[in-house]
């Protein structure tokens, strides 16, 4: 066994707990903002919102990466570089008319 005690433990499943608890909680508004008639874009950016918010929370807490932040860092830095270099590709295809 590694050296944790059992306050250690009991801090670990009571924010545990309070991940699942919100889970659900935002489940349950997906669930109810499905039924309200809301225009499309409108309920497309609160499915979004809410999924950011379950995903990262997901991501934080049950993956360990609350901890990591220079890592995540890094990667979020380099997943933009190669965002921007993919939106630009296709404006340097077009821009290249040495072809014809």
């Amino acid at each position: 066994m590694s050296g944790t005690s059992a306050d250690e433990i009991r801090k670990h499943v009571k924010v545990y707990v309070m991940v699942f608890v919100a889970l659900m909680v935002l489940t349950l508004a997906t669930v109810g903002v499905s039924y309200l008639e809301l225009a499309i874009p409108l309920a497309i950016l609160v499915a979004l919102v809410v999924a950011t918010i379950k995903g990262s929370l997901v991501a934080r807490y049950f993956m360990h990466l609350v901890g990591e932040k220079k890592a995540v860092y890094w990667s979020l830095m380099l997943t933009a570089v190669f965002f921007c270099v993919l939106m630009f590709l296709p404006l340097f295809a077009m821009l290249d008319h040495t072809g014809q």
